[in-house]
């Protein structure tokens, strides 16, 4: 369909009367952008505009829009499979090629995957098997799981209740029991109470004191995003994570590494855990598995979670299931993403491009709210305040982080917020002079404001 052929105000219309949309409320929806087109980095809107795609997509989009080789892979799949039960007792090419590719990908440790179909599903599948793995280790007490404030998990009841933001709770009659958050290691806000340590062991050292709290032998799991996304692009100090890995150890809780975001080259390496030198137990992803073309997500086991599914008796094995796990489609979607990231070098090039953006976009702390810039890899958020000395955020009612996203919508370039804090995580495959694009284009919203 062509742009010309579309009756913008039709479509407008009909989404309004029958669309329901990811967080809704109809007074978002009058008058959305309607995305006919991508293209590499850019975004096609119905009216003739074009964006920069600030956020690839949601966080996805790794190898940009348009991509020929992602859908003929698809369409290959689909005409010779489209589609077989992933159930125990079958399977299927695609998918024991994906796992064994990611075999060869992901923390040596890992080596054994379960297919899901968005990271939701990753997240509710990695805390049933902790819970799984405790229960045959005849310790059906330890059950809850431990996350931290501003993770983002997902927004099905287990994943909801893990992730860190309010907002997301009180209008689904709040958290399920076994949750609980502790401070996260956000190195522009974080206060620590013990100078006797760095901030980053400080702020890893309080889920010492929860699962203390709670008594060890209750806890299954700790969840964490290496960098996280959603919450507000939060990079922990880098002493952090290998301090969490000591307590994880130290009191046998599971560590579960949410890499929805992270995974796939978005830090400049495969996984985000890498730079720190540690490795989770269980290893949830999604997203840029198939840079977003066809929906796929899933789970990596160590060795030695693994090793309790299949020892555990038939009758009291590890019940969980899903129709689309190990989708043909999906699975082949994703062999051909990989292979494109291999081919083209693009894991490098985020790391390299990441800390062109990055840089850029630190040009803007000059600027008046500009309070702090942060990131790693293909991810970047700027944080406005009211005072900069203070670090004082703006009333809400100001809206200033929607009052940003609206300036730079006007310039071309669209992703989003989170708050006051301006999130970008464009294409692997964004050009030099698009990335400069994007930090003038910030440049001159936040002078807007």
């Amino acid at each position: 369909m062509t742009t010309s052929a579309i009756d913008i105000e039709k479509i407008k219309a009909a989404d309004y009367a029958h669309l329901i949309h990811p967080l809704f409320h109809p007074t978002d929806q009058k008058d959305p952008f309607v995305w006919v087109k991508g293209e590499g980095s850019i975004l096609y809107n119905a009216d003739g505009k074009q964006y920069l795609d600030g956020l690839s997509g949601l966080w996805n989009v790794s190898l940009g829009h348009g991509r020929k080789d992602l859908a003929a892979a698809g369409a290959r799949q689909m005409e010779q499979l489209a589609f077989v039960s992933g159930y125990v007792g079958a399977t299927n090419v695609p998918a024991v090629q994906l796992a064994e590719k990611l075999a060869s990908l992901a923390y040596p440790s890992i080596n054994h995957f379960f297919f899901t179909a968005g990271g939701g599903e990753s997240n509710e599948s990695a805390f049933k098997t902790a819970r799984f793995f405790w229960i045959t280790q005849g310790k059906p007490e330890k059950t809850k799981i431990i996350s931290r404030d501003f993770g983002y998990h997902g927004v099905t009841m287990a994943a909801m209740s893990a992730t860190g933001l309010p907002i997301f709770w009180p209008m689904f009659g709040g958290k399920l029991p076994g949750f609980l958050h502790i401070k996260s290691p956000y190195p522009y806000r974080f206060v620590s109470d013990d100078p006797s340590v760095s901030p980053g062991v400080a702020a890893a050292n309080l889920l010492e004191k929860a699962i203390l709290q709670e008594g060890s032998e209750t806890v299954a799991a700790f969840i964490a995003e290496p960098v996280q996304g959603s919450g507000g692009l939060i990079v922990p100090p880098d002493d952090y994570f290998p301090r969490i890995r000591e307590i994880c150890n130290k009191y046998d809780v599971l560590f579960i590494s949410d890499e929805i975001i992270t995974g796939f080259g978005r830090t400049g390496r495969w996984f985000g855990l890498e730079r720190y030198g540690v490795e989770p137990d269980i290893l949830a992803f999604a997203k840029g598995v198939t840079s977003g073309y066809i929906p796929l997500g899933g789970i990596g086991l160590s060795d030695r979670v693994y090793q309790v599914l299949c020892d555990a008796p038939p009758a009291q094995r590890w019940m969980h299931a899903f129709t689309y796990s190990a989708h043909p489609v999906g699975c082949a979607v994703g062999l051909a993403t990989i292979e494109a990231y291999e081919k083209e070098n693009l894991v490098a090039a985020a790391a390299s491009k990441g800390k062109k953006l990055l840089e850029g976009v630190k040009q803007l702390l000059s600027l008046n709210y500009v309070g702090d810039v942060r990131g790693m890899g293909m991810l970047v958020g700027l944080e406005l305040v009211e005072d900069k000395a203070t670090k004082k955020p703006f009333d809400p009612a100001k809206k200033m982080g929607e009052r940003l996203h609206k300036e730079c919508c006007k310039r071309g370039l669209y992703s989003r917020i989170r708050g006051d804090i301006y999130l970008l995580a464009p294409p692997f495959v964004t050009s030099d002079e698009q990335i400069d694009r994007i930090v003038n284009i910030v440049g001159e919203s936040v002078k807007a404001l």
